[in-house]
């Protein structure tokens, strides 16, 4: 008997953009208000607010009103001047794009690149940094998705500040889905948004700045002023007698909302422990069908993506269609150097959920078995998650 083909989705178990928390699309529904109403003024500051509450910050964080690509670029343009030397951290994708804005801005940009199966030792960056006395500025991405792996930013962060530099932070896929804060990290300017780990749409930024990365950026003249990519402009508009820089997302500012209130009821340590959960019930299930990670060393994988070696002979593209086709599974392939090797598994937000990576290793299990003569043991992959959900007291939202 011929299986079903789904033309629609019923799963999606990506890095992004994510399903949404359903209170999101509920918030998302209210009626748009005006910008200057002076309710919505007073809405957008205790959203702001909340915002500062989750991220453990002294300076009050932005809201930048387009994805977190625009908070990344705009973090680019305004910290880094022309006559900064960067140190820009390579580990994936993300972290070599992030050097093409870099380049754009500074006088000189040295990179530190490593396998994308690898990720940058605090020491390589101390090494560097003793060498280059002259760096100022330190850039990495925390969890490149691509690869699905984490740099230890926490230890890096502090060779960074024992050197003086400021250090700029991309947290876009991992805040709100582990142990990190700006202060944590020891960040500068730590960039991140609610469309990965929070469970909203894409369409909003988040940016922390501190005092010292705010008097840089004042004194920067070629920092953008007047511009969508101006930190500046935003600086102060979380006070309801400020004026918006341009018109805000006003319903996208509702589901961040929403996504705050949720994230602040169910609490931070339960959040961070059910995205480790599902991704470990995911790892160990996958390496008991036969499979191995991408991570050359598990201990730097990231608990909000699980990233799996393609089986041999096996194309990845058709792998994810069969998925998404029979079992309406929908996986991220890689991206760059890592298109076709792997496939990557979101824990994200609404799908960092344990029983979500039994779903997952069922799906995935089967699209290798429709497309190899060599059968994987989907049984012992589910039997190796059970045994890692079942001992855990993570309690279920």
């Amino acid at each position: 008997m011929t299986a079903p083909i789904l033309t629609e989705a019923i799963f999606t178990l990506t890095t992004g953009p994510v399903n949404a928390y359903p209170d999101v699309m509920r918030a998302l529904s209210m009626p748009i208000m005006y910008d200057y109403d002076p309710y919505f003024l007073q809405h957008y500051q205790h959203v702001c607010q909340k915002v500062h509450s989750i991220m453990h910050t002294q300076e009050m964080p932005l809201i930048l009103h387009g994805e977190p690509v625009l908070g990344l670029e705009a973090a680019a343009a305004s910290l880094i001047g022309r006559d900064d030397v960067v140190l820009n951290l390579v580990s994936g994708v993300y972290g070599a794009g992030f050097g093409e804005w870099a380049r754009r801005y500074c006088k000189e940009l040295l990179e530190i690149r490593v396998p994308y199966d690898q990720v940058v030792d605090a020491t390589m960056v101390e090494e560097i940094l003793r060498l280059r006395p002259d760096i100022g500025i330190v850039c990495v991405c925390h969890h490149d998705t691509p690869s699905g792996t984490l740099n230890p930013v926490v230890e890096i962060g502090h060779v960074v500040q024992q050197h003086g530099a400021l250090f700029l932070v991309d947290a876009v896929s991992s805040f709100g889905g582990m142990p990190i804060t700006p202060a944590m990290a020891h960040a500068d300017v730590f960039v991140t948004g609610p469309n990965k780990c929070l469970g909203c749409p894409p369409s909003l930024s988040l940016v922390a700045v501190n005092h010292a990365a705010w008097e840089k950026i004042a004194s920067n003249p070629s920092a953008p002023r007047d511009s969508i990519l101006s930190l500046l402009d935003w600086r102060y508009a979380w006070q309801c007698d400020h004026p918006f820089p341009f018109t805000p997302s006003v319903a996208e500012i509702n589901g961040l909302n929403a996504a705050l209130d949720r994230y602040l009821a169910e609490g931070e340590t339960q959040v961070w422990a059910r995205h480790a959960l599902t991704a470990q019930a995911c790892r160990a299930g996958l390496k008991a069908m036969g499979l191995s990670l991408w991570a050359a060393d598990e201990a730097f994988a990231s608990p909000t993506a699980t990233a799996v070696n393609v089986p041999p002979g096996i194309d990845e593209a058709q792998l994810r269609a069969t998925a998404r086709a029979r079992f309406g599974v929908v996986f991220s392939a890689g991206k760059g150097e890592t298109l076709g090797k792997l496939t990557r598994i979101g824990h994200m937000g609404p799908t960092a959920q344990p029983m979500y990576a039994v779903l997952a290793l069922a799906a995935y299990g089967g699209a290798v078995n429709a497309l190899s003569t060599t059968q994987l043991d989907i049984g012992a992959g589910i039997a190796a998650a059970m045994a890692i959900i079942g001992s855990d007291r993570t309690p279920v939202v």
